[in-house]
């Protein structure tokens, strides 16, 4: 891998997760203008300082090093299915890549089951809803709207907002969501839903 690749992934999954120079250095234990050549593929890390900066990204230096795929498949077996209190389920259907906070999720409600509230996510957060079959009831703050088989819906995730099914058939519906990491050095966050509750 050339150095200038090297750098830019770097940087594409700094900026990914809305760190600072400062903040990866930090977590990274290096200092900022060797991240910052490192970055701008100006000098060639060592093993030592690789690993630490992958650490600090949550990642490791072989997923730093490798080659980007250029199709990322997740089959059918290998979708994550979770099955919620109150009788619900989602099912995550997009493959994970590192760096990108896009997932596509499919929901089914029972009969008069409330999915509960989810917080507001941070600024430039996004979400789309698509209803296969019943009727949904999206509250995004104070706002109610209710939507029917082939309706869809987009609002902005930074509000408080919620899914609930008033009717007496179950509700299939999708949400393709771009959830924006917060500002700041909170190392530790990580969405309430396990990134994709919805």
């Amino acid at each position: 891998m050339i150095l200038t690749a090297l750098g830019s992934r770097i940087q594409e999954l700094r900026l990914s997760q809305s760190l600072t120079l400062q903040d990866l250095a930090d977590r990274a234990r290096v200092s900022v203008s060797m991240l910052s050549s490192v970055e701008r593929g100006r000098k060639a890390p060592t093993v030592v300082v690789l690993a630490r900066i992958a650490e600090g990204l949550g990642v490791t230096a072989a997923q730093l090093l490798a080659e980007p795929e250029s199709v990322l498949v997740r089959r059918a077996a290998e979708q994550d299915v979770v099955d919620e209190p109150g009788g619900w389920q989602r099912t995550i259907l997009t493959p994970v890549v590192p760096g990108v906070n896009f997932e596509w999720i499919r929901s089914v409600l029972p009969p008069h089951c409330d999915a509960g509230e989810y917080p507001a996510y941070a600024g430039g957060s996004h979400e789309y809803v698509f209803v296969e079959t019943g009727t949904l009831r999206l509250t995004v703050g104070e706002t109610v709207t209710e939507l029917g088989a082939g309706d869809s819906a987009y609002f902005a995730a930074d509000a408080v907002h919620g899914y609930a099914n008033p009717g007496g058939t179950s509700c299939v519906y999708y949400v393709a969501a771009l959830i924006m990491r917060p500002r700041g050095r909170s190392a530790s966050w990580r969405p309430t839903r396990e990134s994709g509750a919805e």
